[in-house]
């Protein structure tokens, strides 16, 4: 990574509020680790990596959010996480450990910053460093844990209430499109608009152009329950 000292000091300082993992490492190491690494940044709505692609290291992201998402040919999504600042990506993770390409696709839902750590230095980091090392396989039983809890969304819950949960959690104030909380759903716009418009008639949200406002949570929390 090619800066200025006072760029690499903003960085180091960054780096360390997000990932106080790296605080007790020795100077000549977190140096390393800064020299060797890549900062990335991408704007909101461009892609972080793409699926069938080779893996290019561990990102660790230092501002924004980066969602992962499973594509299908027809453009439909379905969102597997999300990465926030002071999480890795898990699944770049698992494409280092098992020499495999990326299986689904990263986009920045924001202006992203990532700190990428290349492939050789990610691997000395898990078998010599304590707290990187239970970093990662902590975020390998959380993601699993929401990858798990989402299959069991997808093929037992139905549409309306998974709808009513998503709103719930992401409101009170949803700035999205019909077609992105469709995507989100892993369904089709058509069914979700006609849900949202049914959502509306019973008073517990009101939409607007790309928004969707909670109005009535405790109403919309009841029907969530099923």
């Amino acid at each position: 990574m090619t800066t200025t000292s006072e760029e690499q000091q903003r960085i180091r300082d960054r780096l360390l509020q997000q990932f106080p993992i790296f605080a007790d490492l020795p100077e000549p190491r977190l140096t390393q680790v800064l020299e060797q690494s890549q900062l990335r940044q991408v704007a909101a709505g461009g892609t972080m990596f793409e699926s069938n692609l080779p893996c290019t290291g561990f990102p660790l992201v230092l501002e924004g959010s980066v969602r992962v998402a499973k594509m299908a040919p027809t453009g439909r999504e379905i969102v597997l996480y999300r990465v926030a600042p002071g999480e890795g990506c898990i699944l770049a993770g698992s494409c280092l450990l098992g020499n495999s390409d990326y299986s689904a696709t990263a986009l920045a839902e924001d202006d992203v910053t990532v700190l990428v750590i290349p492939p050789p230095l990610f691997q000395e980091l898990l078998l010599h460093h304590e707290p990187f090392r239970r970093f990662v396989f902590d975020m390998y039983g959380a993601r699993l844990g929401e990858v798990m809890e989402l299959l069991e969304e997808v093929a037992f819950r139905r549409l309306d209430t998974r709808l009513a949960q998503l709103l719930i959690h992401r409101g009170p104030v949803i700035q999205a499109t019909h077609q992105s909380i469709a995507d989100e759903l892993g369904s089709v716009r058509v069914f979700v608009s006609r849900l949202l418009r049914n959502f509306e008639q019973r008073g517990w949200v009101k939409l607007e152009r790309e928004k969707v406002t909670v109005t009535d949570l405790q109403g919309l929390a009841q029907f969530a329950k099923g």
